[in-house]
């Protein structure tokens, strides 16, 4: 799903009015297909909660990609050692 559209419809909880297709697709600020902006509505009208299980995902996504990062510095950081031990004298 497009998180843009789940973004609008947190907007509109935020602002204590019920998510419709109409009010979530004006609230977009990307042209996103009407079947997309239909399931997200949906999703959100046949479980209530499941609008804020999804909005934090992207953000483990994203400490998962910080977790990602780091892992990789400190391997470059041991291939530098190595390298450095490796060279010749």
């Amino acid at each position: 799903m497009n998180a843009a559209v789940f973004e609008a419809i947190k907007v509109l909880l935020d602002e204590g009015k019920v998510p419709t297709v109409a009010l979530t697709k004006s609230r977009l600020t990307t042209p996103t297909p009407m079947p997309v902006i239909i399931a997200a509505v949906s999703q959100y009208k046949n479980n209530p909660d499941s609008i804020y299980n999804l909005m934090k995902t992207p953000k483990q996504s994203a400490s998962n990609e910080d977790q990602n990062s780091s892992q990789l510095d400190r391997i470059e950081q041991k291939l530098d050692q190595l390298l450095t031990l490796l060279a010749p004298k």
